[in-house]
């Protein structure tokens, strides 16, 4: 029995495979070797499908060097525009939307390539033959090996997966603006006027943590958030409010993180405004 996997097909089951994986079992170890390397080589091998779908058009190291430039280049135009949505720049977003522009490719191409006669399609065939059990001992006996081995193999990554070692920790902190973005940060305020700004934190300590934030605008604490209990890997993002009193340039408002159990500053961010009369 022969099984082919033709181009379409094989790019939609990896982009939905490396989906599952990254929403569905939450690992930043795990993200990186399956994410990284699916978004800098198949958007933009989707992309050469519906523009390229001859044989002859280009060869196959063209093909692939123009698959990293493209990715590499589409990339960051989808993040840009994840900016500008309600869901922002995040790794389930950026995911879904290469996955989506994956499908979208590979039906594209499927229609221009049905147009053209069969020898002049691009495409590449994976043929998956199941063999028989053999007619000998020998065979059969190296078989069975082979399927230990899989099952072996299988076992090892499914204990891998579940108790997953614990790498290193740390925590994600960041500021965002008022409508959840990384481009309209307050620069300039009038003298008493409130200014609400978006407050992120993102647990990587492997453990349940208790958080604290102190805002301190020109090095007084002006309020305070908490406490903020966050297991691994689960985020929170709350408005915080701030104002400035005495006009001046370049006023700085400090957002220091505290951990539980710990007195000194866990981490800090800052903004610098400019407060007019």
């Amino acid at each position: 029995m022969k099984v082919r996997i033709r181009n379409g097909l094989l790019l939609n089951l990896v982009g939905l495979g490396v989906m599952v994986f990254v929403l569905f079992l939450p690992s930043s170890t795990l993200q990186v070797v399956l994410g990284l390397p699916f978004l800098l080589f198949f958007p933009g091998y989707a992309l050469l499908l519906p523009l390229f779908p001859k044989r002859e058009s280009i060869n196959g190291t063209e093909r692939v060097a123009l698959s990293l430039a493209l990715s590499i280049v589409v990339i960051p135009l989808l993040g840009f525009i994840l900016n500008y949505t309600p869901w922002g720049i995040r790794t389930e977003p950026i995911v879904f939307s290469s996955v989506l522009l994956i499908f979208i490719c590979s039906i594209g191409g499927w229609l221009r390539t049905a147009r053209l006669a069969k020898q002049e399609r691009f495409s590449i065939e994976f043929q998956l033959k199941v063999p028989g059990w053999g007619v000998n001992t020998l065979e059969r006996v190296l078989y069975v090996i082979l399927v230990i081995v899989i099952l072996g193999t299988l076992g090892t990554l499914g204990y891998v997966f579940a108790k997953p070692r614990v790498g290193e920790t740390f925590t994600e902190f960041y500021i965002l603006d008022s409508e959840g973005k990384a481009t309209a940060y307050p620069r300039q305020l009038k003298a008493g006027e409130e200014e609400t700004i978006l407050i992120g934190i993102i647990n990587r300590e492997h453990e349940m943590v208790t958080y604290w934030i102190e805002i301190k605008p020109e090095g007084v604490v002006s309020s305070k958030l908490g406490p903020i209990v966050l297991e691994h890997n689960e985020r929170s993002e709350q408005p915080a409010i701030f104002t400035l009193d005495k006009p001046g340039e370049e006023q700085k408002v400090d957002f220091l993180l505290y951990k539980q159990g710990q007195s000194e500053v866990y981490q800090a961010l800052s903004l610098w405004v400019d407060v007019r009369e």
